[in-house]
């Protein structure tokens, strides 16, 4: 790959530049559910009015590679664009693609999957989140799948259905309950084939714990797919509202996990012969239960006797790790990351985060590769194990505390960190604690301005998209709050497709930095932006420089 230009008029500020991307902070619409706008954020506020650059970018849709502006942007291809500074078409339009041009079904995967089933008389499992939200998965390609595999020959097929209510409304799974339901009773028709769900649980119960924060999730979720260990229903509507009346209030993604019955045992548990698809496309939440499928031994739980069965993911979760080793759809293949560039370009680079975020704002934001580069620094900071409401500060202050380390040490020339507080609080509903979460964060940027005004460095403050902006449901219809009976506002968990903010703060007295003016900037935009004002000219291939210097 070329190497970078040195911009000539400008060298880069004497300090460091800061990258600080605040997860799910965006820009609310409606004021009495923008909990960014309701918590108390002065330095947010200053900065809005006083930096040297202060604009929105789109952080959603098609800006991040998503099929349609109407689809949500998320933390993966958030930081993918960030990172790559281009836009590339990400998991859920590359699945439609593969699905609506057959080129899935002639992949040598598919054929193995679907003949080993045929062969051995046995079930073909899918395991993957049951919703529309298009984050992780989609009942799109779910019902696709299933279509072929009849047109396929295959007898039994067995769905094992997490429940989202984090991507799609937060008590909406009878909704998609009734939808499947109604697709079932269709592909059954005539008794050609046995097609029915087996198992499920709620997403933040079982299955879909991710970067090895909770293992206990996906023992959970093993017991109710692989071993039909869970309590039983005759159906997943009766699990629901079982669950639903025996606690009320509860959000669809904590149900507990279920095992759906016939003639007094369960209806399809994973055993050896039968082929599995783990059909969520994105790979954070997907490489336990992947490794839980794989790995010849697992020292996470005891997993019991491993079924020997044919797995594939829907796309490969980690391409430098090789997982899974089967999968449906090839992933996008991202090059020329910025942090690649910098290093050849022999710049220091430090990247933290605290666990549930870690991942993102390295491999992701190194374009869905596992390894460093040369000149880089990890540092990840463990999460509490306990729901983010109870304890909505997270560590943003001890990621904080290492930033500012960082900044005043001067072995870094680019820092870049991630505060999770505004998503995974956000996605809890609990708006008090959400409003605790962003507060948090704008503390953390306060510090940080202050520590780059003595170190005299740039901050590039941004987010990967909205989440803690839009904290209600809405009317679609009139677009007034939804409210409860309590008249208290529905809670909304989901990403918001709100823009977010984009900040460059340049206390260096270097820079002269200024808004460039361009036409519908995207989070993709900022990569190019960090390249600038650490002095150098971004490759011709990124979308352009927010700022212009000199």
């Amino acid at each position: 790959m070329e190497q970078l230009r040195k911009n000539e008029a400008f060298g880069g500020p004497e300090g460091p530049v800061v990258l600080v991307i605040m997860d799910g902070v965006g820009i609310g619409q409606n004021p009495q559910s923008d909990y960014v706008k309701i918590a108390h954020t002065p330095n947010l506020d200053w900065l809005r009015d006083n930096a040297a650059v202060y604009t929105e970018l789109k952080a959603h849709g098609k800006a991040v590679g998503l099929p349609d502006d109407s689809d949500m942007g998320n933390s993966e291809v958030g930081h993918n664009a960030i990172g790559c500074g281009r836009v590339f078409s990400q998991g859920a339009a590359l699945v439609s693609q593969a699905i609506a041009s057959g080129s899935m079904f002639a992949d040598n995967v598919w054929k193995e999957l679907v003949a080993n089933v045929k062969e051995q008389g046995s079930t073909l499992h899918f395991i993957g989140l049951f919703s529309d939200g298009n984050v992780h998965s989609h009942l799109n390609h779910l019902e696709a799948m299933l279509r072929r595999a009849k047109e396929e020959g295959v007898k039994k097929a067995r769905v094992h259905a997490l429940i989202d209510g984090r991507d799609v409304p937060p008590t909406s799974a009878l909704l998609y309950v009734e939808r499947f339901e109604t697709f079932l009773a269709a592909i059954n028709a005539g008794g050609a084939v046995d097609y029915r769900i087996a198992s499920g649980g709620g997403r933040m119960n079982i299955t879909m714990d991710r970067y090895n924060a909770d293992w206990s999730m996906v023992e959970r979720g093993w017991k109710a797919h692989v071993r039909g260990d869970a309590r039983r229903f005759a159906s997943m509507r009766e699990a629901v509202e079982t669950f639903r009346r025996e606690k009320p209030g509860i959000l669809d993604q904590d149900l507990p996990a279920f095992v759906i019955e016939r003639d007094g045992a369960p209806v399809g548990p994973v055993v050896d012969g039968d082929s599995v698809i783990f059909f969520n496309f994105r790979g954070d939440r997907s490489l336990e239960i992947t490794k839980a499928f794989e790995a010849e031994e697992l020292a996470e739980f005891d997993r019991g006797p491993k079924p020997k069965v044919e797995y594939a993911g829907m796309m490969q979760y980690d391409g430098d790790l090789g997982v899974p080793e089967k999968y449906l759809v090839s992933p996008p293949a991202i090059d020329r990351t910025m942090s690649q560039y910098l290093s050849n370009a022999g710049v220091s680079q430090f990247a933290i985060s605290e666990t549930q975020k870690y991942g993102h704002v390295t491999y992701f934001f190194n374009g869905n590769n596992s390894g460093k580069f040369a000149t880089e620094t990890w540092r990840e900071i463990k999460s509490d194990n306990c729901p983010f409401e109870n304890a909505p500060r997270m560590k943003a202050d001890e990621i904080t505390d290492e930033v500012v380390q960082a900044i005043a040490s001067g072995q870094y020339r680019f820092i870049r960190l991630n505060y999770p507080n505004g998503d995974m609080v956000g996605h809890t509903g609990v708006v008090d604690a959400v409003k605790l979460a962003v507060e948090a964060v704008d503390e953390g940027v306060g510090r940080i301005m202050k520590a780059l005004e003595q170190a005299k460095g740039i901050m590039v403050c941004s987010a990967d998209h909205g989440n803690s902006d839009d904290m209600c449901e809405l009317d679609k219809k009139t677009g007034a709050l939804k409210l409860d009976d309590e008249g208290k506002c529905l809670p909304k968990t989901s990403h918001s497709l709100n823009p977010v903010p984009a900040i460059v703060y340049d206390p260096s007295g270097t820079s002269t930095a200024r808004k460039a003016e361009l036409e519908g900037p995207g989070i993709a935009n900022l990569a190019a932006t960090c390249l600038t004002l650490l002095g150098f000219v971004p490759p011709e291939e990124y979308t352009p420089s927010l700022v212009e210097v000199g």
